[in-house]
């Protein structure tokens, strides 16, 4: 599966366009995950805990993106995006979404 930001693929000719597609994912902290956030935000420098679960949520999200766009036999998808918002607190949605296509080699 070709995945892109850009609105083309170079090198593919776009032959059809089959619709939006997107990979979703719901994660929260844990208790552990905060309290250690909390103490390594007291220090200031980079929080690996809260990487850790950023980089899972959002590859989590392209995977189901990926899964969505082969069930609907595309080859390819262009303009891809994330999303991310909090629907509670510690509770957080990451979306991935793109324009499934069907590309081939020029």
């Amino acid at each position: 599966m070709l995945v892109t930001t850009a609105n083309d693929l170079a090198g593919y000719r776009i032959v059809q366009h089959l619709g939006v597609v997107r990979g979703i994912t719901v994660r929260s902290r844990s208790v552990v995950g905060n309290f250690l956030g909390s103490v390594a935000a007291f220090f200031g420098g980079r929080i690996s805990v809260y990487v850790t679960l950023a980089e899972n949520a959002r590859n989590e999200a392209f995977q189901h993106m990926v899964e969505h766009a082969e069930q609907g036999r595309a080859n390819a998808i262009i303009a891809m995006r994330y999303d991310a918002n909090e629907i509670m607190p510690g509770i957080t949605e990451v979306l991935a979404y793109g324009s499934a296509v069907v590309v081939e080699k020029l």
